[in-house]
């Protein structure tokens, strides 16, 4: 599994939060490991990993043989939700893409207050809480809790829906998915919102909801069901 900057125990540096340079992080590193292979690799992503799994294979689509996206929209390319003041069904499941950009505030109300937050977090956008078990949510306290890792964090937000990040998502769009893909949401998160955006980008493009009481923590609430998924996907990609 591999942690893009900024996350896990990565480094955080200052910039280089935008899909363009995760694009170029992706690519170095299976040069630089020697993964890549003449028929390209099969990648699976995840949340902001699904952000940059799109612009990896948007950018360098010869690198990747199967493409899989869970649980996530596109920035830049998933269709806005609606004006208006939004349900609080609709407001737990969306409200940090307007928190996270906010310049320092974010990082004054979360350092500090890690467990507090990703637990208030986990409990707001899992239908089965149970599924993030004590010893993974000690992880991830001890990860985001490293310096300058809330800010990095919140850097993925404010850069890619910046308007030079929202510009290069314009530019993305236009580039078409070659590859099979396989758009994958939960059936209490995305639903089949990725797939059908997905579908605007790529010429074999499946997926869908799946899950049955499942939330926004796909791979640690159903990780059979998204086994399954992505096993009959590697089986069949037509």
């Amino acid at each position: 599994m591999l942690e893009p900057r900024g996350f896990g125990d990565s480094d955080k540096p200052q910039g280089g939060y935008d899909l363009d340079t995760a694009a170029r992080d992706l690519h170095g590193f299976l040069a630089a490991t020697g993964l890549g292979r003449p028929a390209g690799v099969d990648i699976v992503a995840h949340d902001v990993g699904t952000w940059i799994a799109h612009a990896h294979a948007a950018a360098y689509p010869g690198e990747v043989k199967r493409l899989v996206l869970t649980e996530s929209n596109v920035p830049g390319i998933t269709p806005p939700p609606p004006a208006g003041i939004p349900s609080e069904a609709v407001n737990l499941k969306s409200w940090q893409f307007a928190f996270n950009r906010l310049e320092d505030l974010p990082e004054v109300l979360v350092q500090g207050r890690e467990r507090a937050y990703l637990t208030w977090l986990f409990a707001t956008k899992t239908t089965r809480p149970y599924a993030i078990e004590p010893a993974a949510l000690d992880e991830y306290v001890r990860v985001f809790s490293a310096p300058g890792a809330a800010r990095a964090g919140f850097a993925w937000y404010r850069a890619n829906f910046s308007p030079e990040g929202l510009a290069q998502a314009k530019v993305r769009a236009a580039k078409r998915l070659p590859m099979p893909v396989l758009a994958l949401g939960a059936s209490d998160g995305v639903g089949d919102a990725l797939r059908a955006t997905v579908a605007t980008l790529g010429d074999h493009v499946k997926g869908g909801a799946i899950g049955q009481g499942c939330g926004h923590f796909l791979p640690s609430e159903c990780p059979d069901d998204l086994v399954a998924a992505i096993l009959a996907f590697w089986r069949d990609p037509r």
